[in-house]
Formats: C-alpha cells, sequence, structure tokens
C-alpha cells in the first residue's frame, strides 16, 4: 500500500484500523457500517460500506481539490501564453524595423488558407429558403439521421442550378462551396449512399411534397394561372432498364431512336413561365394519350388554389387534340387551344377549301392571315363544335418552300446520275433503268411531286425522262404555311387565337434550360424509384430557375437566371485559419458589374424573408451597400 505520509508511526496507525475494519467485517457480517440510517430498505451485504455524498466525504482528511495539480496546471498555461507573447513581441518589432514584410509575418501566422466558393449561392438559397423547400420535406419525410432529408434535397438543387454533377461528385462540390459553414455538415456526409437514400425516401411522397411547394410559391409569387402551356419533352436514359416500367424505346422529337427514354409532361403558366405540374409516363406513351391525366392533375391545382377552374384556358400543340380530348374538355369544364392535326377528310377540307387570296382579306399579324371556321369533332356518339381559325403563315410557307426545292434539286441531281449510267452493267434495260429511277423516287421526300419514266427508241437505245407532277405541286402550294388552330373559348378573337398560341414556346424554353443548364439529360440512373426522385429534384430547380428570373424581370433586371449566375462566378470566400484555432473569412474584391447586380438583386428580394446567419460571410469591407437585405444568409439546419 502506498501511504500518503512517510511517517512510520502514522504508517503503522493506518494499518491497525485496517486491520480492525477487516476483524469487524469479518466476524460482523449483517452490518453495514453508515454514518446516519439510509431511508432505503437494502439488504446487507458482508463487507461492503455504503456511502451517500450528501452526509460529506467519506475520508475527512481528503483535500477536496488537489491545489498543488491544479496550480501547475495554471502555470503551464501562463507559461505558454507569455512565450507566444514573447514570440509575438518579437516578430512585431522585427516587421517595425522592416527586417521582415508584413506578408511574411502573415505567412508565419497562417496556418492553412481555403478558397471557398460563393457565387450565387446566397440568392439561390434564400429563394429555396422562401419556398420552404427543406421544412416541407422534412414533413413528408422524417428521418433520425444525422443530417435531414430536406438538407440534402437542397444541397442536390442547389447543385444542379450552380454546377450539375453526378451523384457521386456532389460532395466533392459541397467541400469547394461556403454551404460547409453554412450547413455546418462535413462535405463527406454527402456521399453518393446518402443521397441515393434520400431519392428513396422522397420518392414515395413525391407528388405531395411537389403539391405543397408549388401551392406555397403560388400563392408567396401571387401566380397568375389564367393562361396555362402544356408539352411533353423525352430524357434519354443510359443502361439496360430490363426491368424498368419507364424507360422504353419510343418516339421523341429530337432523340435518338436506339436510345430509351422517359417523358415528361410539364404545365407552365403564362407569368413567368412557371413550371406548375409535371407527370412521368414510359418513352413508349404517345403524347395523346397524356392529355386526360393532364387535365386531372390540372383541375386538382386549380381547386386548391382556389382559383375558377372557367377561368383557366389551357394551350398545347398539335398532340394535344382529337375527337376524344375534345368532349373530354368540355367534361372536365376546361377551355382549351391547340392546333389539329388534319387527320379526318372533313378537317383537311377546312385547310384546302379556302383560296389564297381570300385570306389576304383577313390579316392578323404581320405576314400572318387566318379565316375563322366551324369544327365538329365526333367521339362515343357524342358532338360538339368549336371554333377553328384556319392560319396563313408567310415565313413558314417560305420555309416549306424552299426547302420543297432543294428536294427536288437532289432528286434531280440522282436521275441525272442514273441517266449517265445508261449501258452500263445493271443499266442496260428499259425495266433495269426503271427500278433505279423509282428507287430515287421513292427515297426522296419530293419523290411523289415527280414522275420519271424510262423507254427505249427505234434503235434500242434506252433513254430516262423525267418531270414535274404540277397538279400535286399546286396542291402543296395550297397547304404551304397553313394550320388549323381550334378553340372552345367561343371569347377568344382570332388575334388572341394566334398570339396566345405562339407564346406556347416557353414551355419548350424550359425544357431547354432543362436539358442545357440543369443537364437532366441524359440519366444515369437505374431504378425507376430514383428515376421519380431525381424527376422531382430537377423540376424544383426548374422552378426556383423560373422565379427567380420572373422576379428579376419585374424588377427591371433583363437577365436570364443562367446570366445572373454566370456574373456572380467569380466570387469566392478566402478563409484563412491561423495557428491559434482562430480563423478569418473575407470575400474577395467585387468588381463594379458585379456589386450594381447585387444591388439589383436586393431590390429582387427585398420582399423575400432571409434568415440570420450565426457566421458572417459576406464581407464587403466599409462599403456593404450593395449586400443582401440581411446583409448575410444562413440555414437553420
Amino acid at each position: 500500500m502506498n501511504c500518503a505520509t512517510k511517517s512510520r508511526r502514522i504508517q503503522i496507525l493506518v494499518w491497525l484500523i485496517w486491520a480492525i475494519a477487516c476483524v469487524t467485517f469479518t466476524f460482523l457480517p449483517e452490518q453495514v457500517i453508515q454514518r446516519q440510517p439510509s431511508t432505503l430498505d437494502l439488504p446487507a451485504l458482508p463487507g461492503v460500506v455504503t456511502y451517500d455524498r450528501r452526509n460529506g466525504p467519506l475520508f475527512s482528511w481528503y483535500p477536496k481539490h488537489r491545489v498543488r495539480k491544479w496550480a501547475w496546471q495554471r502555470y503551464c498555461i501562463l507559461r505558454r501564453a507569455h512565450r507566444r507573447a514573447v514570440w509575438v513581441a518579437r516578430l512585431a518589432r522585427l516587421t517595425l524595423t522592416g527586417v521582415l514584410s508584413l506578408a511574411t509575418v502573415v505567412d508565419l501566422l497562417t496556418k492553412a488558407q481555403l478558397r471557398r466558393h460563393l457565387g450565387a449561392l446566397p440568392v439561390l438559397y434564400a429563394l429555396l429558403d422562401v419556398l420552404q423547400v427543406r421544412q416541407i420535406i422534412n414533413r413528408h419525410c422524417p428521418t433520425a439521421a444525422e443530417v435531414e432529408h430536406g438538407t440534402v434535397a437542397m444541397v442536390l438543387i442547389l447543385n444542379r442550378l450552380m454546377a450539375p454533377r453526378p451523384l457521386y461528385l456532389v460532395a466533392d462540390w459541397v467541400a469547394q462551396t461556403v454551404l460547409v459553414y453554412v450547413l455546418g455538415i462535413t462535405a463527406s456526409k454527402f456521399n453518393d449512399d446518402r443521397l441515393g437514400r434520400t431519392l428513396d425516401a422522397i420518392r414515395e411522397h413525391a407528388r405531395d411534397i411537389w403539391q405543397d411547394i408549388v401551392h406555397h410559391a403560388l400563392v408567396h409569387f401571387d401566380i397568375d394561372l389564367s393562361i396555362i402551356f402544356y408539352d411533353l419533352t423525352a430524357f434519354v436514359v443510359h443502361g439496360a432498364y430490363s426491368e424498368s416500367d419507364y424507360a422504353k424505346f419510343g418516339f421523341a422529337h429530337n432523340t435518338p431512336m436506339d436510345k430509351r427514354k422517359v417523358k415528361a409532361g410539364v404545365n407552365a403558366s403564362a407569368d413567368g413561365n412557371i413550371p406548375t405540374e409535371y407527370g412521368m409516363w414510359p418513352g413508349n406513351t404517345a403524347d395523346l394519350a397524356t392529355v386526360q391525366e393532364n387535365m386531372g392533375r390540372l383541375c386538382h391545382l386549380l381547386r386548391r388554389r382556389g382559383w375558377s377552374i372557367n377561368e383557366t384556358i389551357i394551350i398545347g400543340d398539335r398532340a394535344n387534340l382529337n375527337d376524344e380530348l375534345a368532349v373530354a374538355y368540355k367534361d372536365h369544364g376546361l377551355h382549351y387551344l391547340a392546333g389539329l392535326q388534319a387527320h379526318k377528310k372533313m378537317h383537311r377540307e377546312l385547310l384546302e377549301q379556302y383560296p389564297t387570296q381570300q385570306f389576304y382579306t383577313h390579316p392578323l399579324d404581320e405576314e400572318y392571315w387566318g379565316i375563322c371556321c366551324p369544327v365538329v369533332f365526333e367521339h362515343a356518339g357524342r358532338q360538339v363544335t368549336h371554333r377553328g381559325l384556319v392560319v396563313l403563315s408567310g415565313p413558314m410557307r417560305t420555309a416549306r418552300r424552299q426547302a420543297r426545292a432543294k428536294k427536288l434539286w437532289a432528286l434531280n441531281q440522282a436521275l441525272r446520275e442514273v441517266r449517265t449510267k445508261i449501258g452500263k452493267p445493271r443499266y442496260r434495260t428499259v425495266a433495269c433503268v426503271q427500278r433505279r429511277a423509282n428507287t430515287q423516287l421513292k427515297r426522296s421526300p419530293a419523290g411523289k411531286f415527280m414522275c420519271a419514266q424510262a423507254y427505249a427508241d427505234e434503235e434500242g437505245q434506252v433513254h430516262l425522262c423525267w418531270g414535274l407532277d404540277r397538279y400535286a405541286l399546286w396542291k402543296a402550294d395550297q397547304r404551304d404555311g397553313r394550320y388549323l388552330l381550334v378553340t372552345n373559348d367561343w371569347s377568344l378573337s382570332p388575334e388572341q387565337m394566334l398570339a396566345l398560341y405562339r407564346q406556347k414556346d416557353g414551355v419548350e424554353k424550359r425544357f431547354t434550360v432543362s436539358k442545357s443548364d440543369l443537364k437532366v439529360s441524359p440519366v444515369y440512373l437505374h431504378k425507376d424509384e430514383r428515376i421519380e426522385a431525381m424527376l422531382l429534384i430537377n423540376m424544383l430547380a426548374l422552378l426556383a430557375y423560373s422565379l427567380l428570373e420572373r422576379q428579376a424581370r419585374q424588377n427591371g433586371l433583363q437577365m436570364t437566371t443562367r446570366r445572373i449566375i454566370q456574373k456572380l462566378e467569380s466570387l469566392d470566400v478566402i478563409e484563412t485559419r491561423c495557428w491559434d484555432g482562430s480563423r478569418l473569412c473575407r470575400l474577395v474584391p467585387v468588381a463594379e458589374e458585379q456589386a450594381a447586380l447585387l444591388v439589383a438583386l436586393r431590390r429582387v428580394l427585398a420582399e423575400l424573408v432571409i434568415p440570420r446567419c450565426p457566421h458572417p460571410l459576406l464581407v464587403a469591407g466599409e462599403d456593404t451597400s450593395w449586400a443582401l437585405p440581411a446583409g448575410e444568409w444562413s440555414s437553420t439546419a
């Protein structure tokens, strides 16, 4: 035993006390030595001394605080502080005398210096915070994990808007941005496994999440829903997808036929081209097969918003109307305006019955003319009559005729080559030459406007002649530039019908943004569930993109969201870490053009509520007049 004193007399006394205690516990096992009787009725244990701290220390001679150890620790701390102060004083003396430059001193004091990308993150983050993206997703997808699904989804949306990356590279992107400060989460937490789990979680509630966020956006930004555009697009996917319900081979404009694809239909408001509703279908789904389901979703959106269905008109292209759909629009109480593909004879006659000169007496716009007519639809024993407008487009007519002239010239050259080969092997008989000429006519899109005939003269020489079918060419010229618009809203004038139909390219531009800026296509995910969830992420990114562009233009800033992001791309935050553990964050110098843009964005976001950040990131020096409304931005995560 190590005794607390070196006195032999005291040591003998201590040993004697322990001997008496041992004898007592041996011969009296049922008794427990206590200072006061315990309130608990516990069985006595042999050889055990119970101790209650409320009765004071067990050994009264033991000191409560070890003064010597505490004094030694304080001495070491003060000694280190003194050495550091002496070192700093010497360093300052050398700097003042000119021996060391200030840059050298800063380098000696700096442990590390990091560059974090800032860019347009404050603006985009504030917009997503106003839309309550994180809160809504967390409400539908609660989790006990360290990182919430709403936070992961916001990171994915910001990545889509700023610098789209595959899932396995998102963590690297986060590590290069100021999000590690704002979220207070290390970048390694956003690995592809966690991102995949988030996609799996939000897929089950994708429809509810989208409807809640869009409803909040419609109310907060007061979006006008009187005019809605509807169109479909296709996203190419890579992989086998043998068991997929969505990735199918099918036809879609501007997509390869040998690739599987997924189709998505989007409703966008004319007020800022804001996406308000979307649907997902297999790649082999016909466009007409999606319209009725879209009607139901759109009616549900309008009712939830409190908007009268009769006050909304949906505008689509020629793939949004036939006899069945015309009756369905009436049943849903929706007004529509769409082009009509003239598959039926009665509809083709509407395009051809008016001579060209008659159009010139009904001008609609510069180089556009139109004649109104009734259009009859019949389906399942029901018949409805809607208002039609036969439009003659001058630019379209010119383009069609120029394209046909090029095709006729190419066909003429091909027939000339056939004629020059007469007499060579396989070109020596009339039948062989006629077959070669017919092959060229079938291959050419303009073959129906030309006739070719092979014959032999009196001397047996084979010849080939060809010429235009002028009646067929005249009939085609009569239809050039003409198309048929139909609506069940009889209050629309011909001029309004044409103007509204020409505005439908707004939703097509949103598809271009999705595929080029947000890089939705091609898709590399190999589960239908994650494809659905990733489509939701991209639609939320497109919603934020469109809202920022709308707000900017309403405040006089004629710039797209992509242009705003590009202008602020060079904004970075320099983090300096010193040896004493402190760190300093500074914003890189801001150009005059960027400062003016930030001032304009401050007006754009003036009505938004931006929470304050415990860690300031935007430090503009003495002049902070260009900063965002709150001067800083943050997350409540």
